[in-house]
């Protein structure tokens, strides 16, 4: 029999989830400004489990204060208030929704105010400029996401995420516009790979097998030099047999300038044929993500085999229930439309939708994109003045 949007599925290491829709990660920017979450992060995760998903990403979470991509980021390490962290785990999922960390590191896209950013390569272009990493930076990175990990099953989390997407660190390994060596990390694509294979085989290592592990792709950087079609579909090969239990597509990266996929303006779903490509390369369980609008879609995908979850962000800040919603022959969620062009400004929109949420609210303060980035950036300056004081002046890396 085909299976369906609202059947449960058991990932490779025996964990099963109780449905096949996942609130795919978002940058919530909701810590506290010192890197701990929040009571209004909980409760945003709390709303989600609620609302009938299978899993939840929290996305963002960084292992180092020194390669956050945004001052809302939580930061679990040895100096993190892990009271605060099982208390998020705790919340997220109460009513069996598992909430599993995404692991992450900015690297050449860390805001320079915390520092010089570190990248694959040395770079000087317009609105990026990084160092590149050492050898002996590049070969601790695998422990130090291994060690994460650790600490997120101890805090009582379901699973993790490898971020390896959106142009971010692992990412950048794997893209020809951001990894210029000619070592051991690049100058091939065997080479360019190795950081993440290295990265999930020491992850997977660091826990039980029980636990998941999981890693998000990019299907194409939709950017001229970066990572294509063709490679990525050979990193899906390669990491097939590594231990992982899900790999979820996605697409775009942050570069300066470049298109986000979650503001295209052609319809979705964006990546159902990259998975379809991608399932004769492996035998690991597939989510795509990126474009879903409506339960047909969804339910078209898990029937014809292309992915075996969905990944939904904006539908589901819309509507924090919508697996319900569908599961009982709700409505789809009626995406805005805006008039307005503001860069960021509809990423903007949505992440006030989510502190809404957060804070138990109907409406968003603010008719406009214009009003949105506003807001945001006066809450954001408030969390870079907590974060640079605690992290920053006081030194408390681990």
């Amino acid at each position: 029999m085909e299976p369906s949007l609202f059947d449960p599925i058991t990932l490779p290491n025996g964990t099963i989830l109780r449905n096949r829709l996942v609130k795919s990660a978002m940058s919530d920017t909701l810590g506290d400004g010192y890197g701990n979450p929040t009571p209004e992060q909980g409760r945003l995760y709390e709303t989600w489990d609620r609302g009938g998903v299978a899993v939840s990403v929290i996305g963002e979470v960084q292992g180092d204060p020194r390669t956050i991509e945004h001052p809302g980021n939580l930061v679990l390490n040895p100096q993190a208030d892990f009271g605060a962290f099982r208390a998020l785990a705790q919340r997220g999922q109460a009513n069996c929704a598992a909430l599993w960390l995404q692991l992450g590191h900015a690297g050449a896209l860390t805001p320079g105010w915390v520092g010089m950013p570190k990248g694959p390569s040395a770079l000087d272009l317009d609105g990026l400029r990084c160092d590149a990493l050492s050898l002996s930076e590049i070969s601790a990175l695998p422990d130090r996401f291994a060690r994460t990990a650790r600490l997120a099953y101890d805090c009582g989390f379901g699973g993790v995420q490898i971020h390896a997407a959106h142009g971010f660190l692992l990412s950048q390994f794997l893209s020809p516009l951001f990894n210029r060596r000619q070592d051991g990390y690049g100058g091939s694509a065997k080479n360019q790979m190795r950081l993440v294979i290295e990265t999930v085989e020491a992850v997977r290592a660091g826990v039980p097998e029980g636990f998941p592990v999981a890693i998000k792709l990019n299907a194409t950087d939709q950017i001229t030099g970066g990572l294509t079609q063709d490679g990525a579909l050979e990193v899906v090969a390669a990491l097939d047999g590594r231990g992982l239990d899900l790999m979820e597509f996605s697409g775009g990266t942050y570069f300066p300038g470049a298109p986000a996929s979650s503001d295209a303006v052609s319809r979705g779903p964006y990546f159902i044929d990259f998975a379809k490509m991608a399932r004769q390369m492996t035998t690991v369980p597939l989510m795509a993500t990126g474009g879903f609008k409506s339960r047909r879609q969804a339910d078209a995908a898990i029937r014809s085999g292309a992915a075996d979850l969905i990944g939904l962000a904006r539908a589901l800040v819309l509507d924090p229930a919508l697996p319900t919603t569908w599961r009982t022959e709700g409505h789809d969620p009626l995406f805005p439309r805006f008039e307005e062009a503001f860069p960021g400004g509809v990423t903007a929109r949505y992440t006030q939708r989510l502190e809404a949420i957060a804070l138990g609210a109907e409406t968003i303060t603010g008719a406009s994109l214009a009003d949105a980035i506003s807001a945001l950036a006066d809450r954001s300056e408030g969390q870079k003045q907590r974060y640079f004081k605690r992290l920053v002046q006081q030194a408390a890396f681990p």
